[in-house]
């Protein structure tokens, strides 16, 4: 897109790009190391990495301090970066219920398959500020080890307790979604998806999405304005870690290389249409990188009504095209860079119009002009 015109104003953007180092870099705060940002700004680091589509905590925390704390930015700064690394190798398919659960919540049932783990989470207090005067006591070990420890203690079947989904088809109560064939997922970084698309695609692009967007989506749906009403109820909801394995170049043997977290969750929605079965309920799956609850649990509930109603409205077109947070907010930004000569014309336009309304004549046509192109 060619809205980047820098000739007549060079001396004016260098400079605009050294006050923000300048103010950035030797700011009366002390510097920010990328340790202490994943440390202690992990939930915006996790949203980073999961807009951005790169597990790198270390990088995303580099991109946030940049970006100032603007998540989108960030985001947009780590997804540039990961368009300049080469594909070394493809993981191979995980099972989620291989995950070390960190927490888990099922909503849904008041005695499920292993135990509720509220884990790190300030879900269940007042959002009451706190101020204090200075950095708290120095504590005996870092989050990390704690949640290290913890896993440690736990059984196997705490750890990795079985799935609420398990109990709902154990019961017949679930609608099967699943298939004999398994389709190659749709890898939306390669080739964009576009209407209609396979559900790979479509999970992925929540996945990807601006959490802002995708969750003001969802409320969109949950209101109706379109008519499609549905009901919802999160049926399980956990974070934890899932290993990352990939095929040994020599032996072709899977291996596991190292881990990554993410947030995962699943929908329970009560079937009632005309041509659906009324005796079973339809599950919606979310799932996102790092600690992001609101992606996860928005991501699933809109699976379920984008395949209940997605085909019959715009809400499939707005889960491909409108919630990719480089994509909105890069239009927006640009609304930014010189328009003159667009709105030169415009106010042309419209004195023309006065001037032939004045003369009694018919107004102008006005001229086709290319969508989203400004002319210099």
């Amino acid at each position: 897109m060619g809205y980047s015109g820098a000739r007549g104003g060079l001396e004016a953007i260098l400079a605009a790009e050294d006050l923000v180092r300048r103010k950035r870099d030797h700011a009366p705060a002390p510097w920010s190391s990328t340790e202490q940002i994943t440390a202690r700004f992990r939930l915006a680091v996790d949203r980073v990495m999961g807009e951005a589509g790169l597990y790198d905590e270390p990088t995303a925390a580099d991109a946030f301090r940049q970006a100032e704390g603007d998540t989108l930015e960030a985001s947009h700064l780590l997804r540039a970066r990961r368009s300049t690394l080469p594909r070394l190798a493809v993981s191979e398919p995980v099972d989620p219920g291989e995950m070390t659960v960190i927490r888990r919540i099922v909503p849904a049932f008041r005695e499920p398959d292993g135990p509720q783990l509220l884990g790190r989470t300030s879900a269940y207090t007042g959002r009451l500020l706190e101020r204090p005067d200075g950095p708290p006591e120095p504590a005996r070990e870092d989050s990390a080890t704690a949640e290290a420890t913890d896993s440690e203690m736990r059984t196997e079947e705490q750890r990795g307790p079985r799935r609420f989904m398990d109990l709902l088809r154990k019961m017949e109560l679930l609608a099967e979604g699943r298939t004999a064939d398994d389709p190659e997922p749709h890898d939306i970084t390669r080739k964009p998806a576009r209407p209609p698309a396979d559900r790979s695609a479509v999970l992925a692009a929540m996945a990807r999405a601006e959490s802002g967007a995708l969750v003001a989506l969802w409320y969109r749906s949950i209101l109706g304005p379109d008519g499609d009403v549905h009901e919802i109820t999160l049926g399980e909801l956990r974070h934890g870690r899932l290993p990352l394995r990939v095929r040994h170049p020599h032996t072709g043997n899977p291996v596991s290389v190292g881990e990554f977290r993410v947030t995962e969750a699943e929908a329970i929605e009560d079937l009632d249409g005309a041509d659906e079965d009324r005796t079973r309920f339809d599950i919606g799956y979310g799932l996102c990188f790092g600690h992001n609850e609101r992606k996860a649990i928005a991501m699933a509930n809109l699976d379920i009504a984008n395949r209940r109603f997605g085909r019959s409205g715009p809400l499939e077109q707005l889960l491909l095209l409108t919630i990719d947070g480089l994509d909105s907010g890069g239009f927006l930004e640009h609304l930014k860079l010189p328009h003159y000569v667009t709105f030169r014309s415009m106010v042309e336009r419209k004195q023309a119009m006065r001037a032939a309304a004045e003369a009694g004549e018919d107004p102008p046509a006005r001229p086709a002009e290319p969508a989203g192109k400004d002319c210099r």
